[in-house]
């Protein structure tokens, strides 16, 4: 057995450790297994929006992208820290007052029945595709790791039962604990092997060298472009407003100040680890010119020392752990509360949904593990479902700060808007009058919202209704 592959097995064996020990803290309901009891620090809320946000698209996708357009492809890393930021600041109190569990009974209280259906299939599409996206990083690390065992599809599967098996375990306490311990990992790994990496190829002035001379290596924004950079941030500002992964963060923090201070400091936090993922993707074209770009990362941290080799290597799979725990957690949450608890089985028991809730977790990994397999681009595809949010965004800010202002017709309307703008942009280019599909949306359902407000001025709060 070589050293890398015992590495991450015994990685393997403490995240099942944390989640067992993480079931005691979620056991007695299902408020326990979704939002830790609502007893999560900042330092636990800052490492868990870390293991969200920093994942395989954060890692493996952005070292992919730096392979072909250089150290801008960072920008996607840099943009989910704004994101947070953004969130800490202006959403993340705003949402623990609330004292819900989900996005959807948020919008329920504003915007209606089937604005909660459609919002909880909206919801769960967005959380899949990047569930899926996780698989991807995590079946090419282990095929990097030991390719005589693992190809990529097998890598992936492994990835998968993983992945499903810590989240059932322990709900939000096992996302939240094994978060501090990935985290550790992620920093540790790729700072070391970037330096390592840079020092091996003779310094920058020397890598600059070795590479094609028609990319702007090291150029911070040409790569990418100042669209597409900008793109990233408006869609993980977006994201991060709305998506009920980083939402059910925030409502697991013990209090409102502790949610906002937990997102700043998650973001900040976060911030160099793009960078550094771009750098080793850059010493992976040197050293690797011809190899598949996403799996070009993986290859150059093999040729490490050993024991760094399988500490990095389980650090970026580490990555893909927090980002997938987290999502499928929150899918689950959405179901079992939204739809099976709201419209199938109102009188459950609180252990009835908690077995839902486990349920769908197993139900969205297969489902993901499927999809997965079709995914070509980690970012290009991440990045487009990403966008759905926007429709979240609009209604959900319109409910925070101008609730006088809310029509509960619009929200239905929105959100399906925004899904049929996102299904135009895929297959009817003649829509596509903006540069990214993001601007598409928030002007489609910003532009929604308004007119059906105003068509429908009568139709306003649920409360308003019941009154």
């Amino acid at each position: 057995m070589s050293v890398s592959l015992a590495i991450l097995i015994l990685y393997i064996i403490a995240l099942f450790g944390i989640s067992w020990f993480a079931k005691k803290r979620s056991e007695g309901n299902a408020e326990n297994y979704a939002l830790a009891g609502r007893r999560l620090s900042a330092p636990l809320i800052a490492v868990t929006i870390i293991g969200l946000a920093v994942g395989g698209a954060s890692t493996i996708g952005v070292s992919e992208h730096a392979f072909r357009v250089g150290l801008s492809a960072g920008w996607y890393t840099i943009a989910w820290a704004i994101g947070a930021i953004v969130m800490g600041i202006f959403m993340a109190k705003k949402y623990r007052e609330q004292n819900i569990t989900t996005i959807s009974e948020l919008i329920e209280r504003h915007h209606g029945t089937n604005a909660v259906i459609l919002g909880v299939f909206c919801q769960i599409v967005i959380q899949l595709v990047i569930i899926s996206l996780q698989y991807i990083a995590g079946g090419s690390i282990l095929h990097a790791i030991m390719p005589e065992v693992f190809d990529f599809k097998t890598g992936m599967l492994v990835s998968a039962i993983t992945f499903i098996s810590i989240t059932f375990i322990g709900g939000m306490w096992s996302a939240s604990l094994t978060n501090v311990l990935n985290i550790i990992l992620i920093y540790f790994g790729i700072v070391v092997a970037t330096f390592i990496q840079l020092d091996k190829v003779g310094g920058i002035d020397t890598l600059a060298k070795t590479l094609p001379a028609n990319v702007p290596w090291f150029s911070f924004t040409e790569g990418v472009g100042l669209k597409t950079i900008a793109s990233w941030v408006i869609t993980l500002v977006t994201v991060n407003l709305s998506l009920q992964s980083i939402l059910q963060i925030s409502l697991g923090a013990k209090d409102a100040a502790t949610a906002r201070k937990g997102f700043v400091w998650g973001g900040i936090i976060m911030l160099p680890v793009g960078v550094l993922a771009a750098l080793l993707g850059i010493c992976a074209k040197s050293m690797y010119p011809d190899a598949q770009a996403a799996l070009a990362l993986p290859q150059v941290i093999v040729g490490l020392q050993p024991v760094l080799a399988g500490v990095t290597l389980a650090a970026l799979w580490a990555a893909d752990v927090s980002t997938a725990c987290n999502l499928l957690l929150s899918a689950g949450t959405l179901f079992s509360n939204d739809i099976y608890k709201r419209f199938i089985n109102p009188k459950c028991s609180d252990a009835k949904q908690l077995t839902m809730m486990r349920l769908c977790i197993v139900i969205s990994g297969v489902l993901t593990l499927g999809m997965a397999m079709g995914v070509s681009s980690i970012l290009g595809t991440i990045m487009i479902g990403l966008s759905l949010t926007a429709a979240f965004s609009v209604i959900v800010i319109v409910a925070l700060f101008f609730p006088q202002y809310s029509c509960k017709a619009a929200g239905f309307w929105t959100l399906l808007v925004g899904f049929i703008m996102l299904v135009l942009w895929q297959f009817v280019p003649a829509v596509r009058i903006f540069p990214n599909v993001i601007y598409m949306e928030w002007f489609a359902c910003i532009l929604t919202y308004a007119v059906v407000a105003v068509l429908q001025p009568g139709k306003k709060l649920a409360a308003d209704t019941a009154e």
